[in-house]
């Protein structure tokens, strides 16, 4: 069945989001607080809409960067009129976070779920993220058929602290992933094996993960010394490693293995390599030019 749906954000996620809805039938109307990130949507079919226009879609989408950007466009808005509709959260958050703005919505008579996603730009348009859900059951219903068109699969796992504490566990790993390839690459230093080789071995054993499959060009080019944007890239994987460490602080768990990556992290990121695919970070781990 096809919905107008609105969306706010259009970095790369909420770019992939609304030319996928597109593509399965759907009306989508778009915002970002820099109206020119919305040209890409637009080319493909979207309509572009103030911040009245998007709150008035009976399902609203957020895709963006942080809790600040999420609290700013939710406040605004429920002050452009908010009213009876469903408001689908994918950001990555706290679950601290996910639970006042569950709160925040509900008290003005709307539908919450917090649903962020497992994958990048090309699963995203492909319909074939991994989506995971929390809020009402009522709410996971109503944005089930929406859910469908984005991912291969969508579980419902109750409150939204659930599905933010579920996504933080599944980005934990892929951010280490980075680090600890690099430190085996290390081992190969002066073997003379080319970079090549060397990948494709990986990921043909039980230490290749499926983003190295995915990525393995890429990986072997930047091994080959070409650095490359990522579509999910250090500054990214580097919030998402420091908010799991946040919620583990406060709760007395101790993760030594992730303390240590998010220092290798932050030296990237004083490096200027934030915009940069994680196998960036393999390499200088590697030691390899």
């Amino acid at each position: 069945m096809s919905e107008v749906i609105g969306i706010a954000g259009m970095g790369r996620m909420g770019s992939a989001f609304a030319q996928r809805l597109i593509g399965t039938g759907h009306q989508v109307r778009v915002w970002n607080r820099n109206p020119d990130r919305c040209a890409p949507a637009v080319a493909a079919g979207a309509e572009q809409v103030d911040m009245a226009g998007l709150a008035a879609c009976p399902v609203i989408i957020t895709s963006l960067a942080d809790d600040l950007a999420v609290s700013q466009v939710t406040k605004a808005l429920i002050d452009a009129g908010l009213g009876d509709g469903l408001l689908i959260e994918m950001s990555t958050l706290l679950p601290s976070e996910a639970a006042a703005l569950a709160q925040k919505v509900g008290a003005v008579g709307v539908e919450f779920l917090h649903a962020p996603v497992g994958g990048t730009v090309a699963p995203a348009l492909k319909g074939q993220l991994l989506g995971m859900a929390g809020g009402s059951a009522a709410a996971f219903a109503r944005a089930r058929p929406v859910l469908d068109h984005l991912c291969r699969r969508v579980e419902y796992l109750g409150t939204p602290e659930a599905a933010a504490r579920m996504k933080l566990a599944i980005n934990l790993p892929l951010a280490i992933y980075w680090q600890t390839l690099g430190e085996a690459l290390a081992l190969l230093r002066g073997a003379g094996i080319a970079p090549e080789l060397a990948i494709s071995m990986i990921a043909d054993s039980s230490a290749g993960t499926t983003v190295l499959k995915n990525r393995l060009q890429a990986v072997v080019d930047t091994l080959a010394g070409q650095d490359l944007a990522g579509t999910f890239d250090l500054a990214g994987l580097a919030k998402d490693l420091n908010l799991a460490l946040l919620l583990a602080r406060d709760e007395g768990a101790e993760m030594p293995i992730s303390d240590a990556t998010a220092a290798r992290y932050a030296r990237a990121l004083e490096q200027g390599l934030g915009g940069l695919d994680g196998a960036s970070l393999s390499r200088r781990a590697a030691g390899w030019p």
